[in-house]
């Protein structure tokens, strides 16, 4: 079992930043694929990042390529969503999830946060 706590949404101009924290409880964080979603309103949820164990391997959605970095340390049991160039269209809740699998599809995994809403204003 593993718990997952997003924080560090908030307000933001278009072209600014922000950096979301995915705190996680329990001891098998490590073992964990971690991932971040978006639903923005009146749409369906949608794969933002994913992120290796270790840390060393991600992969983005076509969208967010060069502006998002996913990153993680598992000795603070957190994953870090930074998020630079900020277009109106990331406007969403987004959340962080945790599995066993390397996918994008949001039902491959087991366990999810309760998500952070982020607003970019233009």
């Amino acid at each position: 079992q593993v718990q997952l706590v997003e924080s560090g949404g908030g307000l933001v101009q278009a072209g600014g930043s922000l950096r979301l924290s995915c705190a996680a409880s329990g001891r098998t964080f490590n073992t964990y694929i971690v991932a971040w979603f978006r639903q923005a309103p009146g749409k369906e949820r949608e794969f933002v990042a994913v992120i290796n164990r270790v840390g060393v391997n991600t992969y983005y959605t076509d969208s967010v390529k060069g502006r998002f970095t996913i990153s993680r340390d598992n000795a603070k049991n957190t994953v870090w969503l930074q998020m630079s160039s900020l277009k109106p269209e990331d406007t969403a809740v987004y959340y962080c999830a945790a599995g066993t699998r390397w996918k994008v599809i949001g039902s491959d995994y087991d366990y999810w946060g309760q998500g952070t809403q982020v607003t970019v204003s233009s």
